[in-house]
């Protein structure tokens, strides 16, 4: 099994990204780049797929509107 990869780390390659995403693009950007079966963790949840971590990363307020869709603002990211 591959080893978690924070969420972090996804919400840092949104940044390098730019522009906006829907859910649908965000999960195959992820997916491009982390791997389909690629598991995610945050400071308090662990074992999700791309689609469970970015709906528990809306639900914590990590996007913000950009566009058609949504982004995120480095200072979303917690520092530790």
């Amino acid at each position: 099994m591959s080893e978690s990869i924070h969420g972090h780390e996804v919400m840092h390659m949104m940044l390098e990204l730019g522009g906006s995403f829907s859910k649908q693009s965000l999960q195959a950007a992820i997916e491009a780049k982390f791997g389909a079966e690629a598991r995610f963790h945050t400071c308090s949840a662990e074992g999700m797929d791309a689609a469970a971590l970015i709906d528990f990363l809306q639900v914590k307020g990590k996007f913000v509107p950009q566009g058609e869709g949504f982004n995120t603002e480095a200072e979303r990211i917690c520092q530790h």
